[in-house]
């Protein structure tokens, strides 16, 4: 990855801002087709850690048509259960290998093992992403957008584009130079984000979610070449330490795991972070259009969000691609008809996830768990239940 900062040209049909999963996507859609672009990133190089780690079934489907799901599976762990558990008490199993798809599963692969996939892509195609450079500017002007910058010695230029995507996170600077509002608002509990070895009671093929009164939690296996025992887990707090330790994450598991002998062997990294709920009002602004975290944000309940957004950019490059080609510029209209209402439909399912877990009344706890029981129990519901959460019905 280019590491020190090298000449940009002045201009480009396309320049992304913003190297994370839906920017390389967006890349590697364009690459395919032949489009110029410029990808630009602030960091001097990718991030060696990550929060998402679930790829489902729709995804891989994205990435079959642009050649990435098989040189992304054998990286990952396939996973076809997912169980809701109170405590030691199994609420409901969902299985994913009755769906219709090529890949009824999920994946479990850390973010930055995706991201090299997608850059090793995007390289073959003859891409690569330029750092690191800040974009401070976005102004669209003459036909087309003017990008301003600064890069690693602090020096300023200008790109000039015919379109610019943002996909510069949920603080993006695209979307504010746009003048693009980002409704919606913050969760009050932090997350704590681990990767962990530990032994745990439940086989690797689950991915385990965890209610209680104190939080939702979630236990994923990872895949682990060395030994099958790293586990990433993910768990709301009333206020979590900057780098949460060992004791941390035994202490969340003691209270609202399986019971039983679980113990946290290593921390192998940790973080914490602050959930929003947030879409952006709209999806493009003229010639500047968002994708992913820059255009929505929710909760990590259901591994949703770097799904939506490689989806987002897949789309959008798609269209992108036709427009430059000479269809009407009007077809990209059509982008935000097709996934803000997918965002919106996200950020309320993972909220009402998210809420549900957490009720603390033992009255509203005992009827969650009647009521998700009882309804589990009836085959069209699961079926419904996995096909949103492996986002199949995005297609």
């Amino acid at each position: 990855m280019n590491t020190t900062p090298n000449p940009l040209p002045e201009t480009t049909s396309v320049v992304i801002v913003g190297a994370g999963p839906a920017g390389l996507t967006a890349a590697v859609t364009l690459a395919a087709a032949d489009v110029d672009f410029v990808l630009l990133d602030r960091l001097a190089e990718g991030a060696n850690t990550s929060r998402a780690a679930v790829v489902h079934a729709r995804t891989l489907e994205v990435l079959h048509e642009l050649g990435i799901a098989e040189e992304l599976i054998p990286e990952g762990l396939v996973v076809p259960t997912f169980t809701l558990h109170d405590g030691g008490r199994t609420l409901a199993t969902l299985r994913f290998d009755g769906l219709p798809t090529q890949y009824p599963y999920t994946l479990m692969v850390p973010q930055d093992t995706t991201e090299a996939v997608l850059l090793a892509a995007l390289r073959k195609a003859g891409g690569d992403v330029h750092r690191p450079y800040q974009v401070t500017r976005v102004v669209e002007e003459n036909d087309g957008v003017t990008v301003e910058y600064t890069d690693a010695a602090g020096a300023v230029g200008t790109l000039r584009a015919d379109y610019v995507i943002g996909a510069d996170g949920m603080h993006s600077v695209v979307r504010e130079q746009a003048g693009i509002g980002f409704t919606g608002a913050a969760y009050p509990a932090s997350f704590v984000l681990a990767d962990v070895r530990m032994n745990w009671p439940i086989p690797r093929e689950e991915v385990s979610l965890y209610l209680s009164p104190e939080g939702i939690t979630v236990i994923a296996p990872l895949p682990d070449p060395a030994e099958s025992n790293r586990y990433r887990v993910v768990a709301t707090v009333d206020t979590a330490p900057e780098h949460p330790t060992r004791d941390d994450i035994q202490a969340i598991l003691d209270a609202r795991g399986p019971g039983g002998d679980v113990e946290v062997s290593a921390v192998l990294w940790s973080s914490r972070f602050r959930v929003h709920h947030r879409v952006a009002d709209r999806y493009r602004t003229g010639r500047v259009l968002l994708a992913g975290d820059a255009a929505h944000v929710h909760s990590p309940a259901g591994g949703q969000g770097m799904n939506t957004g490689i989806q987002d950019a897949a789309t959008l490059g798609g269209l992108l691609t036709r427009v430059i080609a000479g269809e009407p510029e009007s077809l990209l209209d059509s982008y935000e008809t097709i996934r803000r209402p997918i965002a919106l439909d996200v950020v309320a399912f993972t909220d009402r996830m998210t809420r549900m877990a957490t009720l603390t009344s033992r009255p509203a706890r005992s009827l969650r768990n009647l009521v998700v029981t009882t309804l589990t129990r009836i085959p069209a519901v699961r079926k419904s239940l996995t096909y949103r959460l492996a986002e199949l019905g995005n297609r």
